[in-house]
């Protein structure tokens, strides 16, 4: 929230009047969700509402996924490392938290599925609650590569548009990063950054 005038602006956060609530106060706020079910039937309202003014999920789909640090000494009730968070290596620098994935639509950039796991459960492990089905277009970044078979189980009718992923002994060919750079552009609409 310290980064983001969007997400201050959203939870309604005045740096100036106000200090952002600490790590523990939120992780007690997403357990209370989690506990009564009210983060999915909140996500089913928006869903609603935003169908209800116009705002519909298309035929594609971006994934990603972004980490959400948490301090390493974040204790539960027993006193103990909140099991739910974990380590994770990503461009050599180490990070302790969970991780936020999400399914994006390519034309609209309305989220339509969230998910959170611990830091260092692979994105390519939650592809499937990512996707609605009715894809006839999939992105997602080099972390994806290699799950055409789950995007054909879980959206018949996706080509998938996934990053072809670099490789130290092979270098991508002119064409491939020629392609890649195209998928980017499409991913870079809804980049995590901006949520």
């Amino acid at each position: 929230m310290y980064d983001s005038r969007a997400l201050r602006q959203f939870v309604g956060i005045d740096l100036g009047c106000e200090p952002v609530p600490d790590e523990t106060t939120i992780c007690k706020f997403r357990h209370l969700l989690e506990a009564h079910k009210l983060g999915e039937r909140l996500f089913a309202r928006i869903r609603e509402y935003l169908a209800k003014q116009g705002l519909k999920v298309s035929r594609g789909t971006i994934v990603d996924a972004t980490i959400i640090s948490a301090p390493s000494l974040m204790k539960n009730r027993t006193k103990e490392q909140d099991p739910e968070m974990h380590r994770t290596k990503k461009s050599n620098r180490w990070y302790f938290g969970m991780k936020a994935h999400i399914g994006v639509d390519s034309r609209t950039k309305l989220i339509h599925s969230v998910a959170a796991t611990a830091a260092n459960v692979h994105d390519s492990q939650v592809l499937p609650d990512l996707l609605h089905g009715q894809e006839t277009r999939e992105w997602g970044d080099a972390a994806y590569s290699g799950q055409r078979h789950v995007i054909r189980q879980h959206a018949p009718g996706a080509t998938s548009f996934v990053q072809t992923k670099t490789n130290r002994h092979r270098p991508l060919r002119e064409v491939e990063c020629t392609r890649n750079r195209t998928k980017s552009k499409v991913r870079a609409k809804v980049g995590m950054c901006s949520w």
